[in-house]
């Protein structure tokens, strides 16, 4: 009896340990590819979608793509272990060099202690034309169909036809059969074929060249607070152009500066805000009916002057106590270790105002805790804490659309004393310079889709629409996301009054930073503004010795 309860002891204590064993959970290590190198192609990997994007190189073969190298990276949390211990030990369900076809994407699996599904794909921009004298508006190229569709005037002989150009493939590369000189001056009064050969594989293109009725077109009116994007067609080679009048005028003005591009051509008229004006656009003694259009108001920006603040609890606020918060900071998350990351200052030289604002950045400290935290100044909102983390919104309402944000900053460049982490693809380390950041972006962002925290929480609002949460690189903003409709940046790589050696005051400069538009008929809805006095402390890197000053933000709304 004793020696079976001596075998169940044993037993016992062999589960109990078997037990324990299992109870230990294995490293959380995040894998990711930092980039990749071949030939014929520029490289772009986003950790928070876990994609990589090559760029094809308009000559580069898409099916036989070679990829040289690919670099890993990894984060460990909760374990010991260096990353140059753990990158070796990677294992890839597919591998990442060698020669691929990729016009499907190559998909891989990255494990070590967890599996991280990657996708790696690739697009290619060629560029491609045919023109053809006495051309009506632009060419109609359908690269799916491979068709290509050239319009002249209504009384022109198709019998020959002049093709003035003709690229359907890369450059230096492409045979064509028959040739431009070949096409020129025949018949197009049917479709003609073309052999398009490239890479030793041949493709059939259909040419048209068809007559249109209209011998110009108005084919857009895009009016903004001061300035109206004009576009028309008309005839190559008949000038063309467009007049206007403003209000009640009866006189019609001619637009200046227009810029023809076979058939088709562009402008800009320099407008007042909320004001009518009637756009006609013309070709050789032809017109179009008359069009109107209303420019935008102009808006100041709220609190750009930096005017107002206040103090609650010992936390600084960018706002007036018992305003309702237009710019915010990351003070509410520095409070836990008694540390203020933005707060008033004196104004920038000449300035009519009182204040403008201080960013330094610290590490912020609490019983031997805590991370490093760049001093933030941004339009949204502080949400909330998360162990040393932070929850915050980014973004106002804003429909209207400016060309430039007009700012005043003072910048004193630090070198990187505290480093957690860095963006994908970038080789930034300890002792290397930070930088300081400031960026607008105007876009459509809704908070059913960018306002979720890590937890898929939502936290975005109608009024600030964008979540960002430290926890989660894939909440972190995107400048080149598909509901941005413009953006621009300054980027601080040294002190401005080295930058600046013959304009500083006192090392405070002034500069524009151009909104670069990608569509100039769709407005957004709001707007995102961002100053830190180190560009990666998302990643809670940069140095503790970076400060910032700003003052006299202003939004400016001609071209």
């Amino acid at each position: 009896m004793k020696h079976l309860i001596r075998i169940l002891c044993a037993a016992a204590a062999i589960a109990g340990v078997s037990c324990i064993e299992n109870d230990i959970p294995y490293p959380e290590v995040e894998i990711f590819i930092n980039t990749m190198t071949g030939e014929g192609f520029t490289a772009a990997s986003d950790a928070s979608t876990r994609t990589v994007v090559l760029t094809l190189d308009e000559a580069t073969d898409i099916q036989h793509v070679k990829i040289i190298d690919a670099a890993l990276g990894v984060t460990p949390h909760a374990t010991s272990l260096t990353a140059e211990e753990l990158i070796p030990q990677v294992r890839t369900s597919q591998p990442l060099t060698g020669v691929f076809d990729l016009r499907t994407p190559l998909y891989t699996t990255l494990s070590l202690y967890q599996d991280y599904d990657w996708t790696i794909s690739a697009r290619q921009q060629i560029e491609r034309i045919f023109a053809v004298d006495g051309q009506v508006g632009a060419t109609e190229i359908d690269p799916e169909t491979r068709t290509v569709t050239a319009y002249v005037a209504k009384d022109a002989d198709l019998s020959e036809v002049v093709v003035s150009s003709l690229k359907l493939g890369p450059s230096g590369i492409t045979d064509y059969s028959p040739t431009l000189e070949e096409l020129s001056g025949t018949s197009f009064q049917t479709v003609r074929f073309v052999d398009v050969t490239c890479h030793n594989r041949t493709e059939r293109w259909m040419l048209y060249v068809k007559h249109t009725d209209k011998s110009v077109q108005l084919e857009g009116v895009y009016a903004w607070s001061k300035v109206i994007w004009l576009y028309g067609s008309g005839i190559q080679g008949v000038t063309s152009g467009f007049r206007y009048r403003a209000g009640e005028q009866s006189e019609w003005h001619e637009v200046e500066n227009v810029t023809s591009d076979g058939g088709s051509f562009t402008a800009h008229l320099a407008a007042e805000p909320e004001t009518q004006y009637t756009i006609i656009a013309y070709c050789g003694s032809d017109e179009t009916e008359p069009v109107s259009v209303t420019t935008d108001p102009v808006q100041a920006l709220a609190n750009g002057s930096f005017e107002e603040w206040s103090t609650n609890n010992d936390v600084v606020y960018p706002y007036l106590e018992g305003a309702a918060p237009y710019w915010s900071t990351g003070n509410l998350g520095a409070k836990i270790a008694n540390a203020t990351l933005t707060d008033k200052c004196d104004p920038r030289p000449g300035s009519s105002g009182r204040y403008g604002a201080y960013l330094k950045s610290q590490f912020a400290n609490l019983v031997g805790l805590g991370k490093f935290a760049a001093g933030n100044l941004f339009l949204g909102h502080y949400v909330r804490n998360e162990g040393t983390n932070g929850v915050l919104t980014f973004g106002r309402p804003f429909a209207l659309r400016p060309t430039r944000l007009r700012i005043w900053a003072k910048y004193h460049q630090g070198i990187i004393d505290k480093l957690k982490s860095v963006p994908v693809g970038s080789d930034i380390k300890l002792g290397d310079p930070d930088n300081g950041h400031i960026y607008i972006a105007l876009g459509t962002w809704t908070a059913a889709e960018y306002g979720r925290d890590s937890k898929g929480n939502l936290v975005g609002t109608d009024d600030s629409p964008i979540c960002v949460d430290t926890r989660d690189v894939a909440t972190f903003f995107k400048h080149d996301s598909k509901d941005v409709i413009a953006y621009g940046e300054y980027v601080f790589d040294t002190d401005t009054d080295k930058a600046f050696p013959n304009s500083h005051q006192d090392g405070w400069v002034m500069m524009d930073i151009k909104l670069d538009y990608r569509v100039k008929n769709v407005a957004p809805t709001h707007m995102m503004i961002v100053c830190t006095a180190s560009r990666w402390g998302d990643y809670f890197t940069g140095s503790t010795k970076s400060e910032m000053w700003v003052d006299d933000f202003e939004l400016i709304y001609d071209e």
